[in-house]
């Protein structure tokens, strides 16, 4: 009988696997009961604590833009600073997508607080930060735009009002040209600076010092951690919940002081008054800047608040131009101012000698020509001397015809006509000087290219194709003032100010090489010429410089708008006020030991004697006498 052996313990089997049955239930109903009482504590106990929490569930890294470098003055008068304002900013990741973008600015022209025409600007402002960057939509809000957007503030999510500096201009319109302003950042302007580095900025530098100088002025921006709710809010703890919170304070940017002398600059722009013109105001020993003015002008204010499409294109189209710079880009023939400089070239290449006579009867022609170039007035027989003090136009045909356009060229362009001055802010045009090599590089058919001797003659009494704009006009000024020896580029910034300092750091001034032509005593004709403008009776100049308390070496100057007939020897009866010529006068003082330069134009302003000359003696007064002189 064989036995049966058993191979397999199945009761055995159904122990074990009861056993182990029971301790994993023991195991899941523990860790069950685990959650379900962590989920008690939490959602029971601790219900109150973490529904506040949740409402502050993360930390933001704010912006905190720096505060923009002051402009200042000579005298330490405040030209640009910063005040508190309060501005409306979006952040796009607390608002949502381009839609939700869209709707929310949408809403913002239903209660009237944006324009319909501004949103396609915003909105491509929008898309060019980063998401969690906050994007001013709204600058400078007044009182009640603050309350209309509290009262309809629950709409809006990832919008809200932040108080932020804002530039200001406290004398207005005074040197704007000069200034500048600054306005809203534009798709341009990001493209070409590091967002980081303007992240919580609204504005920045456009023209003039303001944009010259941007970097110095703009700072370097700190930030802060800040705790914000579930609406993007920022508050100050949730709960007893307070967590620690790191900032970096930011760089102030650095402060700017001009050589504007803003009560020199003030009457030159009132002199200007209801004029289209320009006064610019130099020290001939170190290019400073003392006055900038351009009639008329505009508040630069209002391009910090920001302009809307109907005003902006009320200035861009007036008729009068106030945006333009006309000390800088204004360019018109000088007119007779040019004579000065044509005097010493006669001299240096020994075509006329100062003692050497030229009788003016009123007209002059070219050999072998009928055309008659009319002068104003029967001068009679003059030298040198004589014929720069009543600026006889016939004398100075012959100069130019007996110099001829090579050394003419050569001439005036060793002084900078038709260059740039090269002063410290953007914008300036260099004006032209023709020649024939000119004509045939700006020309393409060969009938053009041809150089006439009448313009060779023209161009002696500053017509023809020459241009200057006044900035040039005033270096001219101090060129001549200094005899050629020292040449300063213009410059308007002549020191700088670390933010909260009163260490003034000077910066040093800039020279071109020496113009070396003309011996001292040429130089001298020069200088008695001018100063005979001022004080002959009868000359140019007399009637406005008579009675100044200082010697001043100056020169007029008339630029044809139009040409007039051979026929017609006057143009003092021109109607239309725009036809008329422009005025021009240049003058230095005091004559003998030179302190200041100074050009001005008038436009459409008739005789520069009668109507420039007279603006240039205020600024001049304005500079040399004490302030209380009668």
């Amino acid at each position: 009988m064989v036995n049966r052996v058993r191979i397999k313990d199945h009761w055995a089997e159904q122990r074990i696997f009861t056993l182990r049955s029971i301790v994993a239930g023991v195991l899941v109903v523990a860790l069950l009961l685990t959650v379900a009482g962590r989920l008690f504590y939490l959602q029971v106990l601790r219900y109150d604590y973490y529904a506040e929490l949740s409402q502050g569930n993360r930390v933001r890294t704010e912006p905190v833009p720096p505060s923009r470098g002051l402009i200042l003055d000579r005298h330490g008068v405040v030209l640009a600073e910063n005040r508190p304002a309060f501005q409306l900013e979006l952040v796009r990741e607390q608002v949502g997508d381009m839609q939700a973008v869209d709707a929310a600015l949408g809403e913002l022209v239903a209660i009237g607080l944006l324009r319909r025409e501004e949103v396609a600007g915003i909105r491509r402002t929008v898309q060019l930060h980063k998401v969690y960057e906050s994007v001013p939509i709204k600058l400078q809000l007044d009182d009640d735009e603050m309350a209309l957007f509290a009262v309809h503030r629950w709409k809006f999510t990832g919008v809200d009002i932040h108080a932020r500096l804002a530039r200001y201009y406290p004398l207005r319109e005074i040197a704007v040209h000069a200034i500048g302003y600054v306005s809203a950042i534009n798709d341009e302007d990001l493209k070409n600076i590091d967002s980081t580095e303007y992240a919580g900025t609204s504005l920045i530098g456009k023209v003039g010092v303001e944009g010259a100088y941007e970097a110095q002025l703009h700072g370097k921006p700190g930030f802060r951690e800040i705790l914000v709710n579930a609406a993007g809010r920022p508050v100050d703890k949730q709960g007893n919940y307070a967590p620690q919170l790191s900032s970096r304070a930011p760089v102030a940017g650095t402060d700017l002081v001009l050589g504007l002398d803003i009560r020199v600059q003030k009457i030159a722009e009132e002199a200007l008054a209801g004029k289209r013109g320009a006064v610019v105001a130099m020290d001939p020993r170190s290019g400073d800047v003392i006055a900038m003015a351009s009639t008329p002008a505009f508040d630069p204010n209002d391009f910090v608040r920001g302009l809307s499409v109907e005003h902006y294109n009320a200035l861009q189209n007036d008729i009068d131009k106030p945006l333009l710079n006309r000390a800088l880009r204004g360019a018109y023939p000088p007119g007779s101012t040019v004579k000065p400089l044509y005097a010493l070239g006669a001299q240096v290449y020994g075509v006329m000698t100062p003692e050497q006579t030229e009788f003016c009867p009123g007209f002059f022609q070219l050999r072998g020509s009928s055309n008659k170039y009319r002068d104003d007035k029967h001068h009679g027989t003059l030298n040198m001397r004589q014929a720069i003090a009543e600026s006889c136009d016939v004398y100075f045909y012959k100069v130019a015809e007996k110099m001829g356009i090579s050394r003419m060229d050569e001439f005036m362009k060793a002084f900078g006509y038709g260059s740039l001055t090269g002063i410290d802010i953007p914008g300036e045009k260099a004006g032209l000087y023709a020649s024939p090599e000119w004509k045939k590089r700006n020309f393409k058919h060969a009938a053009d290219q041809v150089w006439f001797p009448g313009e060779t003659i023209s161009m002696g009494i500053g017509q023809g194709p020459i241009t200057v704009t006044p900035l040039q006009q005033v270096h001219f000024a101090a060129e001549i003032a200094e005899r050629g020896r020292t040449v300063a580029i213009p410059r308007l910034v002549t020191a700088t100010r670390a933010a909260g300092s009163d260490v003034v750091t000077p910066r040093e001034a800039t020279f071109l090489p020496p113009v070396n032509l003309g011996t001292p005593a040429q130089w001298s004709v020069i200088y008695d010429g001018m100063i005979g403008a001022t004080t002959m009776p009868g000359a140019t100049a007399y009637q406005a410089m008579h009675g100044a308390k200082y010697a001043v070496a100056g020169k007029t100057g008339t630029a044809q708008v139009f040409t007039i007939k051979q026929t017609e020897n006057t143009r003092a009866k021109i109607t239309d006020e725009r036809r008329r010529d422009h005025a021009w006068f240049i003058a230095y003082a005091p004559a003998e030991d030179p302190k200041i330069a100074v050009a001005v134009l008038v436009e459409n302003g008739g005789f520069g004697g009668a109507t420039a000359a007279p603006i240039a003696r205020k600024v001049l007064d304005a500079y040399l006498l004490p302030e209380d002189t009668p």
